[in-house]
């Protein structure tokens, strides 16, 4: 009996995925795991294998968006018929071009790499929204290479190709380069091609046109980790256009071009996309302020210099965090997250350390740390630094941060403004220990070992004055060490 081969559930975010392009032939004969259909996520474009052998007959349409479960084709055997739904269906389900690999018994021609491949006929082998995106650009699709699967042209290569000042390489060698593109106004350099707007799902670009949304006079904020704008994101700008708010708002203007030639792209991906990402919704979410106050470390500096002698090497680092721990367990309101409920004060402090990569900064979590003495925990800050330096940090050694501490002493830095992690309330940003001067009490100059301690919190959860009074309590835990055992 026919099998039905739904839409996968790709992910454990994802609900439904639109179908870009069908690979294979309607109704050819495709082989287990064969890749036969193109899946825009809204995270990602993928595609999806076969899971099992047979004709493949289309129920899903180019273009259409459906939840995940939901029926897109049959597999049938040998002298089976497809219900009579999907006949109809398949009808208007016509594949985009066809990746001759994905065919039973079909060897996958030999395509020079970062070429566009070619199907039946000559036809370039490219996603329809590569095609849109190139339309959009004036890029001409023949003249860029292709890094898809198969080699196929993607929304991205379309878009490398709009930036780069020279013609794209087609096939094993260098073309004849296409006739120049009249740089739009303020474009740039000569030559530049510029994207008229940020990149889009094919998903979000298919409910824009549905809805009559044109793209040029709008700006939507995109919210997804690879930076382009969602299908949710234009549902969040026509639900507040409907509601009679200005959808999302303006959101970010597009970047402008380079005023020169780069150097190298470094782009918004990874974790450098992440941390994008979060930083700025950690500003637009929240009514960040930051308070600077200065703490003496005199008692600190002689305190660690006991402690060093008897082969302990706690951190100023370490002192500051272990005061900020007890800090948090007398001001629980700073020990709290915004919730849809309101302002949840939670019971446990873990208290994230910052730690600066090359690719990025990563805030591994010490789990109780209000119950740890600072020698202890000098252990721990210790263990998480490597970890994080060498890679080998665990999901769990990043889970359930309340509070953060971040560093810039090191490099010299005095006072600065760290911004919060969400959902923390608060972060403390740690500067130089640095030789100063203060008065005695019968008037004389004495030298002192100081440094500025910067406070960012959200103005939702707490005020100013109670703000200023969490660090006041750090720095009475500093003057006495003590109390960090």
């Amino acid at each position: 009996m026919p099998v039905p081969f739904n839409m996968p559930k790709l992910g454990l975010t994802m609900e439904e995925g639109t179908i870009v392009e069908w690979l294979v032939p309607a109704e050819s004969a495709v082989v287990p795991g064969a890749a036969v259909v193109l899946v825009d996520t809204d995270k990602v474009q993928t595609e999806v294998e076969i899971p099992d052998g047979g004709r493949l007959v289309f129920v899903g349409e180019v273009g259409s968006t459906y939840k995940c479960g939901e029926l897109i084709g049959y597999l049938l055997a040998d002298g089976e018929s497809a219900p009579a739904a999907a006949a109809t269906s398949a009808a208007s389900a016509a594949p985009a071009a066809v990746a001759p690999a994905a065919v039973a018994a079909t060897a996958a021609p030999t395509v020079p790499a970062g070429s566009a491949a070619r199907g039946d006929g000559g036809r370039v082998l490219a996603s329809p929204y590569a095609r849109v995106r190139a339309k959009e650009l004036g890029v001409d699709i023949a003249s860029v290479g292709g890094t898809g699967p198969g080699n196929r042209i993607v929304a991205e290569d379309v878009e490398t190709a709009a930036r780069s000042p020279r013609p794209a390489l087609v096939g094993a060698a260098a073309q004849p380069a296409a006739a120049p593109v009249a740089p739009a106004p303020s474009a740039g350099p000569a030559g530049w091609r510029t994207p008229v707007a940020p990149p889009i799902t094919y998903a979000a670009a298919e409910l824009a046109r549905l809805v009559g949304l044109d793209l040029a006079q709008h700006t939507i904020r995109a919210t997804s980790p690879d930076g382009r704008i969602s299908r949710e994101d234009v549902a969040t700008y026509v639900r507040g256009l409907l509601s009679g708010g200005r959808g999302t708002g303006p959101g970010p203007s597009v970047a402008p071009p380079a005023t020169q030639e780069p150097t190298a792209i470094v782009p918004f991906k990874g974790m450098r996309g992440t941390i994008a990402t979060r930083m700025r919704a950690s500003l637009q979410d929240m009514a960040q302020l930051t308070l600077m106050m200065d703490v003496d470390m005199d008692a600190v500096v002689a305190d660690r210099q006991a402690r060093r002698a008897r082969g302990e090497a706690p951190s100023f680092t370490d002192y500051v965090i272990a005061a900020s721990a007890r800090a948090l367990r007398d001001h629980p309101r700073v020990n709290s997250q915004v919730t849809p409920d309101g302002i949840a004060l939670l019971p446990r402090v873990n208290v994230g350390m910052a730690v600066a990569l090359d690719e990025g900064l990563v805030v591994p979590v010490i789990p109780d740390t209000d119950g740890l003495g600072v020698v202890e925990l000098s252990k721990h800050t210790a263990r998480l630094a490597e970890a994080a330096r060498t890679g080998t940090l665990k999901l769990t050694d990043y889970e359930g941060g309340t509070f953060s501490v971040s560093t810039l002493g090191m490099f010299g830095v005095d006072g600065f403004t760290p911004v919060i992690n969400p959902p923390n309330s608060a972060i403390l940003g740690v500067g130089r220990l640095r030789d100063d001067v203060a008065w005695s009490d019968d008037g004389s100059i004495r030298r002192v070992k100081r440094l500025t301690l910067s406070l960012t919190w959200d103005h939702r959860v707490f005020d100013g004055a109670p703000a200023a009074e969490f660090v006041r309590t750090i720095t009475r835990y500093l003057d006495d060490p003590s109390t960090l055992d």
